[in-house]
């Protein structure tokens, strides 16, 4: 048999919504080139739908099983599970999707079996936890693709060779489409806002009341300001509704990140890849996440070993943006950082025009295409 008429097994594992869509796009660029793929994995809808065999759904285990306990049962059985699939099908290739907390225990399975293990998107170990390294090296054994332009230094420094494969956020965007916002007849009386709590259950609960309540004092000085919610998917959207703020008059997007924040004045926005598609609207905005005050002290601090938090800031080397990560129980703070952007053109003008700077080397070339090409290389 040519290689060209072989078909080539591929397991993907993504444990949330946005390592679900990253797969199927993916897919979808695999299936563009001249080799022949099967594709099975855990996943979500959009690995369905674009033709993989979904073995467990994983992007659906937070409303099933919302307690610790019930998480590490979930995952204690997606392990067993998919140490059974690899024994029975003995797939040519494992691609691993963000999420490393989980899927370092898919690559080890992988590694265990004989199988090598491509990990999409660089875990952020020079955020926190650097020692991991030493896990990363054993497991990786395809390839390590990052998604943001500092990476592959600082892991070929420590022995680790990595590709930057731009940012799968991005890569519908064109650099050309990147441009700063027109405040010029900017009124903050008539502004159109963004809320945007992220894509997980656990922000949902966290992050959503919190952006609300910074809706509703900002509307009471200002009554004519209009709000957009933006949800992941409809799932997030009946959550969000079901606590809805009816006096805020809410409008609502789903998945619509980047469109939503290409048409409002400003965005309040959950920490993550979201802030990022923001960034390449060039929409300004402050960056939010929450914690456990406690844990955040006695450990949270000492682990992280980045001076900022968010992307967008870490990025920039300095804080572009106002973070509040995490910012605990008083909204205060970050309605006055919000209110000190709103209430000068000049200030939204300038920082639309830095975002807009910061993002166009994000959005240059496919990360999809990239990451297919590291993985048809490993079927020369």
């Amino acid at each position: 048999m040519q290689d060209s008429d072989r078909t080539y097994r591929i397991f993907l594992s993504a444990a949330e919504p946005s390592g679900d869509r990253l797969c199927a796009k993916l897919i979808t660029a695999l299936k563009k080139t001249s080799r022949n793929f099967e594709f099975a994995g855990f996943g979500g809808p959009n690995m369905a739908q674009a033709g993989c065999s979904i073995i467990i759904d994983t992007t659906q285990r937070a409303a099933m099983t919302y307690n610790a306990f019930g998480q590490v049962i979930f995952f204690f059985k997606a392990i067993k599970k998919v140490q059974k699939h690899f024994a029975a099908t003995k797939p040519d290739l494992v691609v691993v999707c963000d999420s490393p907390s989980f899927n370092f225990h898919i690559a080890k399975a992988a590694k265990n079996a004989g199988t090598k293990t491509l990990f999409y998107v660089a875990p952020q170990l020079w955020a926190w936890a650097p020692w991991r390294i030493k896990k990363l090296k054993k497991l990786c054994t395809a390839g390590l693709a990052a998604i943001l332009p500092f990476e592959p230094d600082w892991f070929s420094q420590r022995g680790l060779e990595c590709q930057f494969v731009g940012s799968p956020m991005l890569e519908e965007i064109s650099p050309r489409q990147i441009t700063p916002k027109d405040y010029s007849h900017f009124s903050v009386s008539r502004a159109h806002i963004a809320l945007m709590p992220g894509s997980r259950e656990a922000e949902i609960k966290t992050l959503w009341p919190a952006m609300q309540q910074i809706a509703r004092r900002l509307k009471a000085r200002r009554p004519a300001i209009k709000f957009t919610a933006v949800a992941a998917d409809n799932a997030i959207l009946e959550l969000l509704k079901q606590t809805e703020l009816k006096r805020l008059q809410l409008d609502f997007a789903v998945d619509a990140v980047y469109e939503t924040a290409k048409s409002v004045d400003f965005s309040l926005v959950a920490s993550g890849s979201a802030t990022l598609q923001v960034a390449a609207a060039a929409c300004p905005m402050a960056i939010m996440y929450q914690s456990n005050k406690y844990l955040w002290h006695l450990v949270g601090k000492r682990l992280v070993k980045t001076k900022y938090l968010s992307l967008v800031n870490i990025l920039s080397q300095r804080e572009l943006v106002p973070e509040f990560m995490p910012y605990f129980s008083s909204v205060a703070p970050i309605v006055a950082a919000s209110e000190n952007l709103l209430n000068s053109a000049e200030k939204l003008t300038s920082l639309s025009k830095e975002l807009a700077e910061l993002a166009k080397p994000l959005a240059a070339g496919s990360a999809s295409q990239n990451v297919a090409k590291m993985i048809l290389e490993q079927f020369k």
